[in-house]
């Protein structure tokens, strides 16, 4: 015997599959834009090969937020116990990562993770700290 499918029922399948679509599309897009974009904007605002460093800096700081709220589940998971949440768009992962080390709160993955950016930047998670 075939089941029948309602109306609703369809309209929540294509609303889920052309989320999934979506995402996808996104993500492939994503790299090749960057670089396109940022010959855009050395082509339209003659920007120096010195000041170019802002420009991944910015970058960095918005994939950055992206990834503390879209990856929160993860990094609350593995990164603290019991501490600051990870999850605020408005904050980076290491905002976060300094706020669970000043309170004690990371757990072993958390404190490497703080480690190797300590490495590359003295004290980075820390001086990372937005309040």
């Amino acid at each position: 015997m075939s089941k029948l499918i309602t109306f609703s029922q369809l309209e929540v399948n294509i609303k889920i599959s052309m989320g999934i679509v979506l995402f996808f599309v996104a993500v492939v897009l994503f790299i090749p834009l960057t670089v396109i974009n940022f010959f855009c904007v050395l082509y339209k605002y003659r920007i120096k090969w010195s000041t170019i460093n802002g420009f991944f800096h910015e970058t960095a700081i918005d994939i950055d937020r992206f990834g503390n709220r879209n990856f929160r589940t993860l990094l609350n998971m593995t990164l603290q116990s019991n501490g600051y949440q990870f999850g605020n768009i408005n904050e980076t992962i290491s905002s976060a990562l300094g706020k669970n080390k000043r309170d004690n709160t990371l757990t072993k993955v958390g404190l490497l993770l703080c480690y190797i950016l300590d490495s590359i930047d003295e004290n980075h998670c820390i001086k990372s700290i937005s309040e």
